[in-house]
């Protein structure tokens, strides 16, 4: 048999209390409906999810949508010149969602977001936050701020949504021609179900048992009932009475806050309780589609400590040597839901902790800069190639002379470099003298290679130098008498004169008389009807390969009192052609002095003095006189010299 509970009556005014606080109840869940969490990206594209398997998702964020459940708002503000400071370029409505605001550019420029209230969101009150997450409008906004310096990215603001109040957004104008993208979406045409899931009446229920959950129809339309509602309310489907359930869910407990400091969130647990004995039952009694579901509130443990914000350092004051850098540090304090926003407070609020440094010395490089201190000296050479020299220094931003790793030295200035002196005449060039001889005994010779070349760049031999000054290329030498043989006898051939290239060997060729078995040397005259054998050939051991070479010395510069002469050498090859392997340890001397006598002037026996007081004219100067010059010629001419 079925049981119906009795429904108990009701006055007049109970009915219009009850009617009065579920209708505000109502009208609240529909203008504050509880959120859910929205998946989102940086650029608000949701990816299908298990029940979005296979079909794509909207700009609405609807599975499978066309994107006729919203609509897409965006632009770009291009601003011209403004006055630095503050100045408002949008608004944004409330319940816009999938927000997004972005820089097209880098610049000094900063976006700053406020309610319509006038409360600072991101960067109010001259003050610049750091990069984060801020809640506010009952959404979450993140807000970026790129700071590598090769990035070109702007600043952005962005957030899920939706928001539940309208909100400005600010340009903080500081460098020309600001240019910032806007988008967000606004749902079209809501239906808002009051027995949908999201907005049931048991997500509105009180939390503590009531009695009448609903109005007599006798009482609906009276005239002091709510049966006018708020012009922004919307009104709900009309409502039936029906009888109390025995059991109901109850907020019995509450979860630890989140946060340890600030402005955290705790959860409010339910339990199953029967409604006439006011006792815990087990949950399985009552409606589990009725249940309130997780509901969050927000708690407040203590404020948090403030702390030093520290701001990038600047850029160094100078380009190069010492300078300066700053930055910026303020006295925060976190704040906001769950910590997601710090506030400028006094810097006394810090004084627990010591405040970090605002300026520092910095130094990007030294100022030093390449100076060249002399004129370019004399080339060395008198003729042909030489050398000229002068002096480059670096020098830092105090004029002292510093190390040359101190400059760039790929700026360095040359302080070496060839000088021409024009062509000299071609000249000999002559190598060593061998230290062999030619013959083992009596007369021999030793060689050397001599060669003409022009005594400039150009290193091939020539044939234009005067055969009359050609150096020797043989030199006696003498071993000491050969043993005296009978006809022309030859000895064997001496060894070659040259080690390396080409050299002369030589042997005995004597007129021998041999006479009972015994030899005996006679004159060669009596042997020139035969004829006789070469005393001399050419011989090449092997190749030289690199050996020095050098002209004859220059004439000396001076002719008393230290001078100095020179002479080209160069390192040549068996086919006289420049080469760089010759041991520089025995490259023969360029240069050298020379008349290092002192100067000794010359008399004339004509120029005496005629007079004996001559010292006297010395004296006066008057030897600029011709007269004098000639009365006193010994004593004028030892002034002049």
């Amino acid at each position: 048999m079925a049981c119906r509970m009795q429904q108990p009556t009701w006055s007049r005014h109970h009915w219009r209390i009850i009617q009065r606080f579920y209708q505000m109840t109502l009208f609240l869940s529909l203008l504050c409906p509880p959120t859910k969490s929205v998946p989102w990206e940086n650029d608000f594209s949701s990816s299908p999810g298990e029940d979005c398997e296979g079909f794509q998702v909207d700009v609405c964020g609807v599975c499978a949508g066309d994107g006729s459940s919203c609509e897409l708002f965006s632009g770009t503000l291009f601003l011209s010149v403004l006055s630095v400071g503050y100045h408002k370029i949008l608004d944004i409505p409330s319940g816009a969602q999938r927000v997004k605001i972005q820089e097209t550019q880098k610049t000094r420029n900063y976006l700053a977001l406020r309610t319509a209230t006038g409360k600072s969101v991101i960067n109010g009150d001259w003050v610049i936050g750091r990069p984060g997450q801020f809640y506010s409008a009952g959404t979450e906004f993140t807000y970026k701020r790129p700071n590598e310096i090769r990035s070109r990215a702007g600043e952005s603001i962005t957030a899920p949504g939706p928001t539940n109040q309208e909100l400005h957004l600010f340009v903080i104008y500081q460098q020309p021609n600001p240019t910032v993208y806007y988008e967000y979406i606004l749902p079209r045409d809501p239906i808002i179900s009051t027995h949908s899931d999201t907005y049931s009446y048991s997500s509105v229920l009180p939390l503590v048992e009531s009695h009448g959950l609903f109005p007599s129809p006798e009482i609906s339309n009276s005239e002091n009932s709510m049966g006018s509602l708020h012009p922004n309310q919307v009104p709900s489907d009309p409502m039936t009475s029906e009888p109390l359930p025995l059991y109901s869910w109850v907020a019995m407990t509450k979860t630890p806050c989140s946060v340890t400091c600030g402005t955290g969130s705790r959860q409010v647990l339910f339990s199953c309780i029967e409604r006439a004995t006011q006792t815990t039952v087990t949950g399985d009694l009552c409606s589990q589609t009725h249940h309130p579901g997780p509901q969050v509130e927000d708690c407040q443990p203590q404020p948090c400590p403030a702390f030093w914000d520290v701001g990038e350092w600047s850029e160094c004051s100078k380009t190069c040597g010492p300078g300066f850098q700053f930055r910026q540090v303020i006295c925060r304090q976190t704040q906001g839901y769950h910590a997601n926003s710090t506030v400028v407070v006094v810097t006394s609020l810090c004084d627990n902790t010591e405040m970090p440094e605002t300026t520092t010395v910095c130094q990007l490089k030294i100022c030093s800069e390449w100076q060249i201190r002399s004129e370019w000296t004399e080339c060395s050479a008198p003729c042909g190639v030489g050398q000229r020299s002068r002096e480059v220094v670096c020098v830092d931003n105090l004029g002292d002379i510093v190390s040359d790793m101190e400059c760039n030295m790929a700026l360095r200035p040359q302080d070496l470099q060839n000088c021409d002196k024009g062509v000299c005449a071609s000249s000999w060039f002559y190598s060593l003298w061998s230290d062999r001889c030619s013959a083992d005994c009596a007369d021999g010779s030793r060689s050397r290679s001599v060669v003409c070349m022009m005594s400039h760049t150009n290193s091939l031999p020539l044939d234009n130098c005067d055969d009359k000054e050609k150096p020797d290329e043989l030199m006696p030498c003498d071993l000491g008498p050969c043993t005296d043989q009978l006809e022309w006898y030859t000895g064997p051939w001496g060894q070659c004169s040259s080690e390396c290239g080409n050299g002369t060997q030589s042997r005995g060729v004597v007129c021998v008389l041999q006479s009972n078995g015994q030899l005996g040397v006679t004159s060669n005259y009596n042997c020139s009807h035969l004829p006789r054998p070469p005393s001399t050939q050419t011989c090449h051991l092997k190749s030289c390969g690199a050996q020095w070479y050098m002209t004859a010395w220059s004439s000396c510069s001076r002719s008393c009192e230290g001078g100095f002469r020179v002479r080209e050498v160069r390192c040549l090859r068996d086919d006289q052609t420049s080469s760089d392997d010759c041991d520089p340890a025995l490259e023969p001397a360029k240069r050298e002095e020379c008349n290092t006598h002192n100067c000794t002037p010359h008399i004339d026996e004509s120029c005496k003095d005629l007079y004996y007081n001559c010292v006297v004219v010395v004296q006066a100067r008057l030897c600029v006189y011709s007269y004098y010059r000639t009365t006193c010629c010994a004593s004028c001419s030892q002034v002049v010299h």
